[in-house]
């Protein structure tokens, strides 16, 4: 028996056995014996020469072939390899509770949006209100799929729910004015928060493990996908509801405005996620090729703009504080860093760790380190027009998220460079990436309760 095991393999048998100790899988089967068997496994691949972590996925392999707990296993565990090793034809499992789950609580979650209109709160009339409250009504329920999914522990749950109680207080003991952009900031950091703490639901608590919050991070990725896709589909519905209507002289649009599109969107938030896990293996074949169609045109983009930029003078000389200090154009180069950044986690989410460097990591390299100059070029307009004219909520908040940007970039093109020049390991790019998601969730949570007292309300 296998008595010192490297961490990062006893983490994946961990893993292994909390996934096989589930009632609906394990079907009466005594998981000790099954591990003794997997370290077994184990112990005889490294004799023969593999590594810890090549014995590991042998091993797994091999008690998939005896146990069809393992191929269960490998079929709802996101990382790739597994897949490949043990499930090149397998069926999809039967998801008939997940589904009566999911569709349960997004049936709660449409039922959240319009309980406010019971107490006179319409979407037309009382914008402020649900844009302190959306993620309130509609991500619990999302968590909550998860928790039950998981069949989450007490301290679990309770870490999960906290947050989503003291946003809730926030929210609603603020006094903020109407309108205001500290009420904007906190509504839309709160939905940042929230979501990352959907993910501590989803990985099961396990918020130490890299893998683990790779996992939400690849979720992540594909559960958006989903929910373009629904929202396409619900664009041809309402338009064909309206059109039928119509053909009779009834005017529908209220039942579109007050029903189909807030009902449809926060039902859509969980069925997309039941979706992600119910057909992963089909999205696995779209979000990939998604990632890789849309990098080379980010790219494009970035290089393109730098490039013609410098060429008509236009970030030089001080042209780029005057550019950047328009704030339309200043959140346009947020979203586009943003999306940057995802693109790199979801592409970093699906590829091979052990696959050598290829023309597309160097590709990567190079989007990054272009996001990198013009997030260089906004963080100087942007102080210098914090000096010029003072700060303001909105520029604070920006100023805090490109720095943070500016960081995680940076340490990825190092961390990048080295690995398409073989000098370090994929997963030291992965771990970097994966453990920015706790700062993200502090700057967000620090924009929510600090931001609207330190500016007044406004």
């Amino acid at each position: 028996m296998t008595d010192d095991l490297d961490p990062l393999i006893e983490e994946q048998i961990a893993a292994w056995r909390a996934f096989v100790s589930r009632p609906e899988a394990i079907d009466g089967r005594d998981v000790d014996e099954l591990e003794d068997h997997l370290r077994g496994q184990i112990d005889r691949l490294e004799a023969s020469g593999l590594d810890a972590d090549e014995a590991f996925l042998v091993g797994v392999k091999r008690l998939g072939r005896l146990d069809d707990l393992s191929r269960e296993f490998a079929r709802e565990h996101s990382d790739r390899l597994w897949k490949q090793l043990m499930l090149p034809s397998e069926p999809l499992a039967r998801t008939d509770r997940g589904l009566i789950l999911a569709v349960g609580l997004a049936v709660g979650a449409a039922v959240a949006i319009k309980a406010p209109a019971l107490f006179g709160i319409t979407l037309g009339g009382d914008a402020d209100f649900y844009a302190r409250s959306f993620a309130l009504l509609v991500l619990p329920f999302l968590a909550a799929y998860f928790l039950v999914r998981r069949r989450a522990s007490p301290p679990t749950i309770a870490i999960v729910a906290t947050p989503f109680v003291a946003g809730a207080i926030v929210m609603t003991v603020y006094p903020f004015a109407a309108g205001g952009s500290t009420l904007l900031l906190a509504a839309t950091h709160l939905a940042v928060v929230l979501w990352i703490v959907t993910g501590i639901a989803y990985v099961d608590g396990r918020v130490r493990s890299s893998r683990a919050r790779m996992d939400f991070v690849r979720f992540t990725g594909e559960w958006v996908v989903y929910l373009a896709l629904i929202a396409l589909g619900g664009g041809v519905l309402i338009a064909l509801t309206m059109g039928v209507f119509a053909a009779i002289d009834l005017d529908a649009s209220w039942f579109v405005e007050e029903f189909m599109v807030p009902c449809g969107i926060a039902g859509a938030v969980v069925i997309a996620a039941w979706l992600v896990e119910a057909k992963q293996s089909v999205i696995e074949n779209i979000a990939p090729v998604l990632t890789k169609l849309f990098t080379p045109l980010f790219t494009l983009l970035l290089v393109a703009f730098i490039v013609a930029g410098f060429l008509q003078g236009s970030l030089v000389d001080g042209g780029a504080t005057e550019m950047f200090g328009q704030r339309d154009l200043l959140i346009l180069f947020d979203v586009v860093l943003v999306v940057v950044v995802g693109l790199l986690l979801y592409a970093l989410s699906a590829r091979q760790p052990l696959s050598p460097p290829s023309w597309f990591d160097r590709l990567q390299l190079l989007m990054v380190v272009a996001a990198l100059v013009v997030d260089i070029l906004v963080l100087v307009a942007m102080i210098g027009r914090i000096a010029e004219w003072g700060a303001s909520p909105n520029k604070l908040a920006s100023l805090g998220l490109n720095v943070i940007l500016f960081v995680n970039l940076a340490g990825a093109a190092w961390l990048q460079l080295r690995f398409t020049m073989r000098r370090a390991p994929f997963e030291r790019l992965e771990r970097w990436q994966t453990g920015f998601l706790p700062v993200y969730l502090g700057w967000a949570a620090l924009v929510v309760v600090v931001f609207p007292p330190l500016f007044g309300y406004v």
